[in-house]
Formats: structure tokens, sequence, C-alpha cells
């Protein structure tokens, strides 16, 4: 049965976003030296083991890591979702605004009027989870 290529290459992509949104991550913050909030934070942590896992099951070939990573790419997608809403849309800033260091609505960059670091994560968490939904696991 011949595969796509989605689903042949899918998790060394998803690997390569995950690295790529880790690196900019850090540019952004250690070269750029953009204080980095409480949102990003959290996404952070999200993206960051992403590197990780999918390293390791690139190595190893392991197509079941899906699940897991799945987990982590949704649940960080949400958080960048609601990040970006908290910068564009007027009045999302006040249902939980952050109290400690950067304010979670400051835009460090605004590429072409929409495109800002939340936006860029929420991106790079898509993507992985299109990837992980094209992979066919061996059962």
């Amino acid at each position: 049965m011949k595969q796509s290529f989605l689903s042949r290459y899918g998790l060394y992509l998803a690997w390569l976003v995950a690295l790529t949104a880790t690196l900019g991550s850090l540019y952004f913050s250690e070269i750029r030296e953009f204080v980095p909030c409480e949102l990003c934070w959290i996404q952070r942590i999200f993206m960051y083991p992403l590197v990780f896992v999918l390293g390791i099951a690139v190595f190893t070939n392991d197509r079941q890591v899906k699940k897991y990573v799945l987990s982590l790419a949704i649940v960080g997608g949400m958080i960048s979702l609601y990040h970006y809403l908290v910068q564009k849309v007027p009045g999302f800033a006040d249902i939980k605004p952050c109290v400690e260091g950067v304010p979670c609505n400051v835009q460090y960059i605004n590429w072409f009027g929409f495109v800002t670091i939340p936006f860029l994560a929420l991106t790079a968490f898509t993507l992985i989870t299109l990837l992980m939904l094209n992979i066919k696991t061996d059962k």
C-alpha cells in the first residue's frame, strides 16, 4: 500500500515545525530581548517538550507518539488562540489580565497587521496537529 507524502514524512515535518517554533521563541526572548508574558510561558510549556518527544519519535520511527503529541498540540493551540484573541479583540484582555510582568496584550511584532507571536505559535500548533492527524499508526 502506497503511503501519502504527509503520512510518510509527517512525523519528521512535525518535528521541524516544533524545532522552528522553539528556536523562534528563543530568538525573540534571548536575541531580541522580548520579555515573555504569562501566556507566552504557558505556550512554551506545551511547545518545548514537543521538540524532544517528536525528535525521539523520528529517530525510532515511533508513530504511536501521535496521541501524546496531539494532546500537547491541541491544548497549546487553544492557549495560543486565546492569547491571540486577547491581543486582537477588544474586551478579551479584561477577562483575566496578567498581574505580573509584561501584559499579555502587548504585541512585540505585528507583521502585515495580524501576525503576532501568539499567531505564530497557533500556526505551529495547528500544523503539528494536522500533521499528526495524517500519520497512520500501526495497530
